[in-house]
């Protein structure tokens, strides 16, 4: 670097950074003596200037132009057009994002034929902004997330600038550059977005960063008493369980249908009665209908709270609190795992890792385990997701730590661990009841395969070998018939595996898989030898007997099924909110009704249960009563 460029780089970087004009400050001497150095255009002597004047800068701006084009079609075909792993596509895209953003650095300090002061002045002042934009912005976009959308604006609107100012002089052209640069990261750090739908290309909705969430309208209503609280005490007897009740995640031994249900499907003739409709904080987590009382989680600003609401009004019964908040830019804030009750008891398991077991009746704490504190399990991406599940006299939920702490039992009576064993690092889906050979076990799906385990001792049954190599699985495998499992995520895509005892031990036969459902984190149903559930983004139909899909249709987003068994009918709730009223039927797409039911991204699980409909997102949740079937009485 000549000298006199050194000292003028030396005296801008130490002024203090009053303003952008003196971090950029260069006199006319060293403009010459870059110039000289660069050359304006490829093949030209440089020009002689008249002292007192500037000499233009011409930088080569073709190559920015080439990798801006190439990043945004590696965008639209990544995301539109090829039909990826919503997680690999997320991976490629910021990859092809980062390899943009290389190359770009590259070209701007090596090859653009600006002055080298202005190179590097303007490399620092974008890695400045961009680095205090993420920090500010980690509560409202999350860091990375905030990176991920300004970087490839910065370059774009970085390139399209030297583009359009090829006639002004390079005083006013690097003036112009400053103020891009800042625009943008300004303009993102006065950002908030509240989350992305099921494909993650797609915001729920992007907003002034001082506006206020619906979480905080929501604490605001509850501050001013506008949310209702039921007049009922909190009973003291025992709850029990009975006919039609749903007890936990996907309802009874977590296979997302009702058996005690018989409802009237023309919904013209009689469309569900919206019963009452409340707003309530973020989660991910379904409800839990026992008898008159309903149960799930929410969170409420710095603290998670498990609630009781009465089932017929939505009043709030009781509430607990923990002081634990999860949130990330993707999904939003809140607990993910649905509670469970059992034989009185509920136990929830928060998003950062608490383990509580209630009394049901009451709200009374019982015992209490920080499972991820305890085990020293990282806390991840999502936060933890899995539902709790009672085998036995123990309650078990996955972790994810290292020295065999990856799925956890406790004693139910009294919180103490029973047992620990090793799975993957990556799971957001939750241990699964089956039976094989009349043995019942717990299937986990992870990112190694899927893991057979004896719920009495934790110990390791069988193992079937299938690496995601990083990729998310959250779906809950299905029990077809004894020793016979359903499996399913993106990567996967379906498969059938038959588990059977062999000698001592156990062996796992691949029946077939198929590529063509490829449950996300949308759970599916079966009935008969057909499978209903979403292949990404699409309802269809599979056959269970040779993983052949029968149909594909019904674009519901990325929703969740649930199905009436008794008469064979589907209730589907969309990512949009809708309720979907379809037939079970092997051959064709039937619609039997829809209702708007919800406002916003839904990805929650809806519940039938004595009589009505339960609904809920990360902002309201609603009850509708169904008409019973003709002949079935009210």
């Amino acid at each position: 670097m000549p000298g006199s460029l050194t000292r003028d780089f030396t005296r801008c970087t130490t002024v203090g950074g009053d303003s952008l004009s003196n971090f950029f400050a260069v006199n006319q001497g060293t403009s010459v003596m870059a110039d000289a150095a660069l050359g304006s255009n490829a093949g030209e002597a440089p020009e002689s200037v008249p002292a007192g004047e500037a000499k233009s800068v011409r930088p080569r701006v073709w190559p920015a132009v080439l990798l801006i084009v190439a990043f945004w079609t590696w965008f639209v075909v990544l995301n539109l057009v090829l039909d990826m792993v919503i997680s690999l596509g997320f991976m490629m895209t910021a990859l092809g994002a980062m390899a943009t953003l290389l190359l770009f650095a590259i070209w701007w300090l090596g090859a653009s034929r600006v002055p080298a002061v202005d190179r590097l002045g303007f490399f620092l002042l974008a890695a400045v902004a961009a680095t205090l934009t993420a920090l500010v912005s980690r509560k409202t976009l999350g860091g990375d997330v905030a990176l991920f959308m300004g970087l490839p604006l910065m370059m774009t609107l970085w390139c399209g600038w030297l583009l359009v100012s090829g006639k002004l002089s390079w005083p006013a052209r690097r003036a112009g550059l400053s103020i891009v640069i800042v625009a943008v990261w300004a303009l993102i750090a006065c950002l908030r977005i509240d989350g992305v739908l099921g494909k993650m290309t797609e915001s729920t909705g992007i907003h002034w960063r001082w506006t206020p969430t619906s979480e905080e309208e929501y604490l605001a209503a509850r501050e001013r008493g506008d949310i209702a609280v039921s007049d009922v005490s909190p009973v003291t007897e025992t709850l029990t369980l009975s006919e039609g009740d749903w007890p936990g995640f996907r309802g009874p031994a977590m296979r997302g249908q009702q058996t005690h249900a018989a409802i009237a499907t023309d919904w013209k003739a009689s469309p569900p009665k919206q019963l009452w409709k409340r707003p309530i904080g973020p989660s991910w987590a379904s409800v839990v209908v026992v008898g008159d009382k309903l149960f799930t989680h929410e969170q409420r600003g710095e603290e998670e709270a498990t609630v009781c609401l009465d089932a017929a009004s939505g009043k709030e019964i009781w509430a607990h609190i923990d002081k634990a908040r999860f949130w990330d830019g993707q999904a939003g804030a809140g607990p993910r795992g649905t509670p469970l009750f059992h034989e009185g008891r509920l136990y929830t398991y928060g998003a950062t890792g608490i383990l509580n077991c209630l009394d049901a009746a009451s709200g009374k704490l019982l015992w209490k385990r920080d499972v991820a504190a305890e085990t020293k399990a990282p806390l991840p991406m999502w936060g933890f997701s899995s539902s709790p599940v009672v085998v036995g006299d123990v309650v078990v939920v996955y972790a994810g730590a290292a020295n065999d702490n990856g799925l956890l039992a406790y004693r139910t009576d009294s919180g103490e661990p029973a047992w620990h064993s090793a799975s993957g690092a990556i799971s957001y889906s939750s241990a699964q009841p089956f039976v094989a050979d009349g043995v019942e076990q717990l299937a986990l799906l992870d990112d190694l395969g899927i893991v057979g385990i004896d719920p009495a001792s934790g110990k390791k049954l069988w193992t079937y070998d299938a690496p995601a190599n990083g990729i998310w699985r959250v779906a809950q495998p299905r029990q077809i018939a004894d020793g016979t499992l359903l499996v399913g995520s993106e990567d996967l895509g379906l498969r059938l595996l038959e588990i059977s005892r062999e000698g001592d031990g156990w062996k796992v036969n691949e029946a077939w898989q198929t590529k063509q459902m490829r449950p996300a984190f949308n759970d599916l149903v079966t009935i008969g030898d057909v499978a209903y559930g979403f292949d990404k983004g699409l309802f269809c139909a599979t056959d269970l007997k040779t993983g052949k899909r029968l149909w594909k249709g019904g674009r519901f987003g990325f929703g969740q099924v649930l199905l009436l068994e008794p008469q064979n009918v589907l209730v589907v709730l969309s990512e949009q909110g809708e309720v979907v009223l379809l037939a079970a039927n092997p051959e064709k797409l039937e619609e039997l009704g829809r209702i708007p039911a919800l406002s916003g991204k839904t990805w929650n699980h809806p519940v039938v249960a004595h009589g009505r409909l339960y609904v809920r997102n990360d902002t309201e949740m609603a009850a509708f009563e169904l008409a019973p079937a003709p002949g079935e009485g009210s």
